[in-house]
């Protein structure tokens, strides 16, 4: 649990400025956390720089410490994880604490339901409330015995010893945790696991396991694995994750004068919906310098202030940008007519609800904005200045972060203690590259 001071950190983010230079952001997320997993798990040294340490991968690092990996690092990003081999993890000595990490929680059920050992997980009081059925229904038709509250959400209880045999599975929605959850999992089952997928979603997984020498099967929307094989070990360059770098993108996009060069991005395809998104609103964007790290492209993203129009975001660029979102309605703000967000329904069960929690603080500083079963609705003009509560989403109040450069007045953010876990370093980056950001601690 985050204790209620902890809660108190207050962001206070003073009007005016531009964004200039060349910066790099910390690590991705997503492929950091799969490092330490895989890394784990195969035989061999595994060497990682460019490592996210934001305490969710701290979260997922502690967890295989605590079953018996030993990990020297973080040091600077840098990692080194002796792996133990896929049947090498012990049972840990009490319940692993995941903190505020949904993705650990949803792809560590995966794998842990195919050890020998029982396990189980828990989280804060944020993911205490995150729905787990998603993942635990498909682990109980590959023969995992996984026990959750009973609304479905964390502690999850997960049962060792249990066989597991693949399954073939149609997945009601599109979701990256929930088939790199399957194709975990199907690593330790009979037979293939083969998880198809109503939209394309990230596919970091699949082009680790890739790396790491597993072998991983796609054809169109399906992608298998065989159960039984061995991960070796490897070395992995993280990208500077693009979710992050969102914000520099938009906040250069809006604020007149800025030019800012984002170095060593990932441009993974499936998570490129934000670069097609403000490029559809007219956001004067190149990507430079592309290359490949690590099985990842990559390039550095040089982005200057333009003039934005609203846009009806295309409904197939949703899944590629699912959690650019909070960043994406600063940009609508300040666009010229009007911005049309559907069939993002999935923003409402995020580390807070998305698509409320942004709607109450574009109107607390004067925009027109409208939320909807399924995104929002939101017309471009003038950002004031105002309090907003963030409710504890470290994407939310990195946005709002950013709407001051294009405000009337200071923008105070409450309950910022959660950017550390996506981004540390946030508050001194954004002032090198130009924002005004003090914070109250604590």
């Amino acid at each position: 649990m985050s204790n209620s001071n902890e809660n108190n950190v207050i962001f206070r983010a003073a009007p005016g400025g531009k964004l200039s230079g060349r910066i790099r952001v910390p690590g991705d997320k997503s492929i950091s956390h799969r490092s330490i997993m895989l890394g784990s798990l195969a035989e061999g040294v595994t060497d990682i720089s460019g490592f996210l340490e934001g305490e969710d991968n701290i979260a997922t690092l502690d967890a295989f410490r605590a079953m018996g990996v030993r990990i020297e690092g973080p040091d600077a990003g840098r990692v080194t994880v002796h792996g133990v081999g896929m049947h090498g993890l012990k049972a840990p000595a009490k319940p692993l604490y995941l903190g505020n990490s949904g993705t650990s929680m949803r792809l560590l059920s995966g794998l842990m339901a195919g050890q020998k050992f029982d396990v189980e997980m828990s989280g804060d009081a944020s993911l205490s409330k995150r729905p787990m059925k998603r993942v635990t229904d498909p682990l109980r038709l590959m023969g995992a015995v996984v026990d959750t509250s009973g609304t479905g959400t964390p502690p999850l209880k997960v049962k060792g010893g249990q066989p597991l045999k693949g399954i073939d599975y149609m997945m009601p929605m599109a979701s990256a945790q929930v088939k790199s959850c399957l194709l975990l999992a199907g690593l330790y089952a009979a037979g293939k696991t083969c998880v198809t997928e109503p939209a394309p979603t990230r596919d970091h997984t699949e082009r680790m396991l890739t790396g790491f020498g597993y072998a991983v099967e796609r054809r169109g929307n399906t992608v298998c694995v065989q159960g039984g094989g061995r991960l070796k070990a490897t070395r992995i360059d993280v990208p500077a994750d693009i979710s992050s770098a969102t914000f520099f993108m938009v906040g250069a996009a809006i604020a007149a004068g800025s030019d800012i060069v984002l170095e060593h991005v990932g441009i993974n395809p499936t998570r490129i919906g934000v670069i097609n998104i403000l490029r559809l609103m007219g956001a004067e964007l190149e990507l430079l310098n592309e290359r490949e790290a690590g099985g990842e492209p990559v390039a550095d993203i040089r982005v200057r202030a333009g003039k934005l129009k609203g846009i009806r975001i295309p409904e197939d660029q949703v899944p590629l940008a699912i959690d650019e979102f909070p960043a994406l309605f600063i940009a609508a703000a300040c666009a010229e007519g009007e911005t049309v967000l559907t069939g993002a329904e999935e923003l409402r069960v995020k580390e807070s609800d998305r698509i409320q929690v942004m709607a109450d603080g574009l109107v607390a500083l004067g925009v027109d904005a409208r939320p909807t079963p399924d995104g929002m609705v939101i017309h471009g003009g003038r950002i004031g200045s105002g309090q907003v509560d963030s409710h504890g989403d470290h994407r939310i109040a990195m946005s709002f972060a950013m709407a001051a450069l294009v405000a009337s007045g200071a923008i105070t953010i409450t309950d910022c203690a959660n950017v550390n876990t996506s981004f540390p370093g946030f508050v001194d980056l954004a002032n090198k590259a130009g924002l005004g950001l003090t914070v109250d601690p604590a």
